[in-house]
């Protein structure tokens, strides 16, 4: 599946430029707080969309990485008095090792039974959020320092800090690009659709899992240290399984299996969030509404069908 709505490279090219000039104006005509939150939350479901869509490992656990990594850079960058990358980075790759632990307990197991025990150590993550006393228990890590990055860029104004995430966020994703389109990830899709078969070429299967298990892990890690920067505050939320199946519902709403899919997700979700903030009763309910007309007309998601769509009429013969 190929990320723009067309594979064609003129298109490709065209949609890229469209995209690229549309990050770069759009603080100066959306609330930077708002773009940024949208930007962490695709990169949050992307990160799922390489573990669900490309491997075929469904998580229902995702959010102990999200969260655990915004407590870890909270503290670094607020107690130790971290600068904001090193910051990011320890809490990047704090997340990469619980991916570590949870995956290596996790591979053991497929189908249903993989993805409740992601449920069960996200749970066991979040009562140790909830009790320690690193996390501020129910009120969180709070006022955390955005300072500065390397000393030159002031991460106080918002519109700077946007472009940072925005970087960080589009390298995140052209890694996720690369990690599909390498002969890697050509096994990781292989296991997705025949497991015996990969394991009878000779493919040692759940290391490959483990790995890309370790890596989405990461991923979400990076969106979680990135969303404490930004908010300044590391919170149960974060780490809550509504965080977890938020996650899941942008992938699918999106279309997995696509690297444009988690992005609209995200818009669709964090949209209806920020516009129906004052019926917080009604949110669930629209989501959940949301939700089933995706999976009743939209089957593979927004982009998956528009990707078909667009292949049919490509494969139509010309008169």
């Amino acid at each position: 599946m190929t990320s723009p709505a067309v594979s064609h490279p003129k298109l490709t090219r065209v949609f890229l430029l469209v995209a690229g000039c549309a990050l770069l104006l759009a603080p100066w005509f959306a609330y930077p707080i708002f773009l940024m939150k949208l930007l962490c939350f695709s990169l949050l479901a992307a990160s799922l969309n390489l573990l669900v869509g490309y491997v075929g490992l469904l998580s229902f656990g995702h959010a102990m990485f999200f969260g655990s990594a915004g407590y870890a850079a909270a503290h670094a960058i607020k107690v130790w008095a971290w600068n904001p990358a090193l910051g990011v980075v320890f809490g990047t790759t704090f997340a990469a090792l619980i991916g570590v632990v949870t995956g290596t307990l996790a591979i053991r197991r497929a189908g249903i039974a993989f993805s409740m025990i992601t449920l069960a150590c996200a749970q066991l993550v979040y009562f140790i959020a909830l009790r320690s006393p690193l996390t501020g228990g129910e009120d969180g890590i709070q006022n955390v320092p955005r300072g500065t990055l390397l000393g030159i860029v002031d991460l106080s104004d918002d519109t700077a800090l946007y472009y940072v995430v925005m970087l960080v966020v589009v390298a995140a994703f052209w890694l996720i690009w690369r990690i599909v389109h390498s002969p890697f990830g050509q096994v990781l899709t292989a296991i997705r659709d025949n497991e015996p078969r990969a394991i009878s070429l000779g493919y040692r299967v759940n290391r490959y899992k483990l790995l890309a298990f370790t890596l989405s892990a990461a991923l979400a890690g990076l969106a979680g240290s990135l969303k404490v920067v930004v908010f300044q505050i590391a919170t149960l939320t974060d780490v809550s399984w509504v965080t977890s199946g938020e996650a899941l519902l942008m992938g699918i709403v999106g279309g997995l299996q696509t690297m444009l899919g988690p992005v609209i997700g995200a818009i669709v979700v964090v949209t209806m969030q920020n516009s129906l903030s004052a019926f917080a009763e009604s949110l669930l309910i629209v989501q959940g509404f949301v939700f089933v007309v995706v999976v009743l007309v939209f089957r593979r998601g927004i982009v998956g069908e528009l990707n078909a769509f667009l292949a049919r009429r490509a494969s139509r013969p010309t008169t």
